[in-house]
């Protein structure tokens, strides 16, 4: 899942993010994609606390351990 998700984000750029739901689509086939969605959260806050991507919620970076609700994720940026 995590490298799935850095491939992912690879792809979209440093200067955009990703929807949760785009990672499990990939990874999952069309009727269950949805039964992915908390393995991706779990991957997502893995890879931000090991400093591999950014969780956006808001088009802002938030912290790892105060993620709820919509959020998007994205690499982090060289500015």
């Amino acid at each position: 899942m995590e490298r799935t998700i850095l491939q992912l984000a690879a792809a979209c750029g440093a200067d955009r993010t990703l929807a949760p739901a785009d990672v499990a689509q990939a990874v999952a086939p069309p009727e269950s994609w949805q039964r992915a969605l908390p393995q991706v959260r779990r991957s997502a806050v893995a890879l931000a606390e090991a400093g591999r991507l950014l969780i956006y919620r808001k088009g802002k970076v938030i912290d790892p351990a105060e993620l709820r609700g919509v959020y998007r994720v994205g690499l982090p940026r060289d500015d």
